[in-house]
């Protein structure tokens, strides 16, 4: 019984220094504009992300969005929705954020600019190296030669199977994660742009 009780404290206590820190961010949270600052052990997005990420795990949604109700009990509610997620994926993704941020000089200033880096970044290491390839002479015309029969367009006949709802709502909310988009303002969007018939329907 005693170390329940014990338990139950130290729980307590975790959760009025959270929402303390919850709260004293919030205070800040328009003062900080460095991100050389902000991302420091200690900064505004590396406190904001580690919150964010402990609510996210105690979350009882099986998206783990963090629902309005703990954001508005834990005071961060009035920070912008952009910058909790920006912060939430710096720190899910410190390690590679750091060393992209050493190994290409990154001088950005928010967090923003350092995902669109990372992502630019990302697409040209995808793309084949073509300034290695040899080029093409060009070919001349030959009256004498029949031109090449053109092959069936495959466009419109993919053998892909068709997406299902799960499918769609599983990429929505990794995009969502990606990209450092609020899931539940997606849904608003998407509920705002249905057809009248629809909203009644639904």
């Amino acid at each position: 019984m005693a170390k329940s009780t014990a338990k139950t404290q130290v729980e307590g206590t975790s959760i009025q220094a959270d929402v303390k820190e919850g709260k004293a961010l919030a205070s800040i949270w328009r003062q900080t504009n460095s991100l050389k600052q902000t991302i420091k052990a200690n900064g505004f997005d590396t406190r904001l992300g580690k919150l964010m990420q402990k609510l996210k795990a105690q979350s009882s949604l099986d998206s783990g969005q963090i629902s309005r109700q703990v954001l508005t009990t834990y005071g961060i509610h009035c920070i912008d929705r952009r910058r909790r997620s920006e912060a939430l994926w710096f720190v899910e993704n410190e390690t590679e954020v750091r060393a992209f941020i050493e190994t290409s000089g990154f001088k950005g200033s928010s967090l923003t600019a350092l995902q669109a880096a990372m992502r630019k970044a990302a697409k040209g290491s995808d793309e084949p190296a073509k300034a290695d390839e040899p080029a093409k002479a060009p070919q001349r015309y030959n009256p004498d030669e029949a031109p090449a029969k053109a092959e069936p367009s495959n466009v419109g006949h993919s053998n892909k199977p068709p997406v299902t709802r799960q499918v769609m709502v599983k990429t929505i909310i990794r995009q969502c994660e990606l990209n450092g988009l609020d899931l539940e303002k997606i849904i608003e969007d998407l509920l705002s742009s249905l057809p009248t018939e629809a909203k009644v329907a639904a």
